[in-house]
């Protein structure tokens, strides 16, 4: 069995988390720490809930620590994890650094343990769809991906008055859509980055837009948080046809709505969901058709976690992909300040 110990007890570990873990047969959640052990989640039956982090530590059968806090905490708290001699898993964005995500994966190597980041995106039905679209190589050679993450949410950055870089959009919301790129394209030949802070320097950065090259083909990651209308969450372009997938996974959507993985309809697109596919084929005839959409399922993540850890199998999330987002996000953030202090000067 996999004994997992969750360090925070807020939105992440509850819904993003623990609804998925719970579905795995091979999975037992023992304890759950928060600082202050006062959460207004509703405690799970036959779980310890602590504010005494030595519980964690100190029990020999938790066998994975999930660091699911807040951003600015994923650092240290993985870096505990793994000196108290704990497997961790942890939560988006993985540090602030690529530098500081070099160096627990290298405590992790000497110590012989397991450390991932959660990248469970990876696992979105539109994503999974676009996968399967590309490999039927009905749309020719690739030439353009559009992948979009818009929000219409105002308040947002204009409630933020001063910049963070690791509470930046780029850093929570980039995190998702870069690390898809990297997974399923790998390396890209070069990037260009629009990166902006739309309220004015030192606010909050609440835009971009990078354009990673492989070859000829280039793949568009852009996010907004005022689109008041989102843009399709991918569009892909071949030489001989253009998949669209206007909305996004739909398991957020049920979790939000407290309707759980443990329904059988749980995250399923319906119909109208569903992507369109136009293409030309071999005898120059014109197509059109939806595609029905792939099943999204967060819990593949713990699986894999579960099949790394006591099967030994390889990890979904490998060490250099987290490595090289953080290095994409770093990037990014240092081009819009330099941009920024151009300007003021």
């Amino acid at each position: 069995m996999l004994k997992i110990a969750y360090i925070g007890n807020g939105k992440s570990t509850n819904r993003y988390h623990l609804p998925f873990a719970l579905k795995n047969p091979h999975v037992e959640v023992k304890t759950i720490y928060s600082r202050n052990n006062n959460s207004s989640w509703e405690k799970i039956e036959g779980v310890h809930y602590t504010n005494e982090i030595e519980d964690i530590f100190n029990d020999p059968e938790i066998n994975l620590v999930v660091v699911a806090t807040p951003s600015e905490q994923h650092y240290p708290w993985a870096k505990k994890v793994l000196l108290a001699g704990k497997n961790a898993l942890v939560e988006k964005p993985f540090a602030e650094t690529s530098e500081q995500a070099k160096e627990l994966f290298a405590i992790a190597e000497e110590k012989n343990l397991f450390l991932q980041c959660y990248q469970n995106r990876r696992f979105d039905s539109d994503f999974l769809t676009v996968q399967k679209v590309i490999k039927s190589d009905v749309l020719g050679d690739l030439v353009e991906v559009e992948m979009h993450y818009d929000y219409f949410r105002p308040e947002v950055p204009e409630n933020t008055l001063a910049f963070s870089q690791i509470n930046s959009y780029l850093y929570g919301h980039g995190c998702h859509t870069i690390d898809q790129v990297l997974s399923f394209f790998g390396e890209p030949d070069d990037i260009t980055y629009d990166v902006r802070q739309l309220l004015g320097p030192n606010r909050m950065n609440d835009y971009f837009d990078l354009d990673l090259f492989y070859g000829k083909m280039k793949v568009s990651v852009k996010s907004s948080y005022f689109r008041l209308k989102e843009r399709a969450s991918f569009v892909v372009y071949g030489k001989k046809g253009v998949f669209e997938k206007v909305t996004k996974d739909r398991q957020e959507e049920d979790l939000k709505h407290f309707y759980m993985p443990t329904n059988a309809d749980f995250g399923l697109d319906f119909p109208e969901h569903y992507g369109t596919l136009t293409y030309m084929d071999e005898q120059g005839q014109y197509h059109e058709e939806k595609v029905v959409s792939e099943v999204g399922d967060y819990s593949r993540i713990y699986e894999g976690v579960y099949q790394s850890i006591v099967n030994g199998a390889d990890k979904i999330v490998k060490d250099h992909e987290t490595i090289s987002q953080l290095e994409i996000l770093e990037t990014g953030i240092e081009k819009m300040l330099a941009k920024n202090k151009q300007e003021v000067e």
